[in-house]
Order: structure tokens, then sequence, then C-alpha cells
């Protein structure tokens, strides 16, 4: 008799992609800080005999992560959405009337292996903050990476 619990496939979670304003920016091979989290109020109030008592209640807001997203560099940076869009930022800085423009809408969407999307993470107002490149040695045959910190205002899980 089969379990009604686990009656579907696991996500596997080997094919995913940065997608910025609804188009694929790059393939990544690492993501984390898809954190969903609600903030908690914690009150302490003095009960019977002056014994304290914790009460914890749910906060109005969320927290909103950095989400760290790890890809192969590129080689061409001078042609690269995200070394474009980071240079952009570095360079002129966020002044208040540029802000819409340079915090950007986007999602880390799944897929399984027929290529079909199985879910969605949502962002909103993310900018990236750094880009960090791999140790290089002379003992690596390994590919050199990037890891690329996207601040963003809120992440939701849509689908």
């Amino acid at each position: 008799m089969p379990n009604a619990l686990i009656s579907t496939d696991p996500i596997v979670s080997q094919n995913f992609f940065l997608e910025i304003d609804g188009s694929v920016v790059s393939i990544l091979s690492s993501v984390s800080g898809l954190d969903i989290e609600m903030e908690v109020v914690t009150t302490e109030q003095a009960g019977a005999n002056g014994k304290v008592q914790v009460v914890k209640t749910l906060g109005k807001a969320n927290k909103a992560p950095d989400l760290s997203l790890v890809r192969m560099a590129a080689p061409d940076m001078a042609n690269d959405k995200l070394w474009a869009w980071f240079n952009g930022i570095r360079d002129k800085g966020m002044a208040n009337a540029d802000r819409a423009t340079q915090r950007k809408n986007g999602s880390i969407v799944m897929y399984d292996s027929a290529n079909a999307e199985i879910a969605r993470f949502n962002f909103t107002n993310g900018w990236p903050s750094k880009i960090a490149t791999d140790q290089l040695s002379v003992e690596s045959n390994d590919p050199v990476k990037e890891t690329i910190t996207l601040v963003v205002e809120s992440l939701a899980r849509v689908k």
C-alpha cells in the first residue's frame, strides 16, 4: 500500500536559473539564501511572584535574505549582464532618481529533467552588492567560479 505522503517524486536541485525582469540572465551552479522567514517579536513580562514570562508573537515584517549565487566566471566581463549591472551601481552609485532602474525584480527558477518549471522563488528590488572570484591556484584544474551577493527587499516562493 503506497504512502500518500510520498506519492510524488522529490524535487531534484540540479536544474535552476536566474531570471531578471523575465529573461534568463545566468546559469548557476549553486544558490543559497532562499530563506523565507517571518520576524518574531518576543515580549517579556513579569507574572505572579515576579516570575518572568516570555511571550512570542508573530511580527508584521518578513525578513529579506541576501541571496548568494555561484556560477562559472564570465569569460567576457564586458558583455556579461550581471557584471554590467554590478559595475553600473559601483561606478555611479544609486541616486534617489536611479533606484527604480538599478533595483530589479527576478526569480530563481527550478526545472525538472524534462525542463518543465517546478518551483519559483521571486525576489523584489534586488541589486548585486558583491561579486567574489574564487581563489586562483596553479595546482588546480577546476573552472573559476564567481559568487554574487544579491541584496533583496523580499523573497517569496510562488510555485
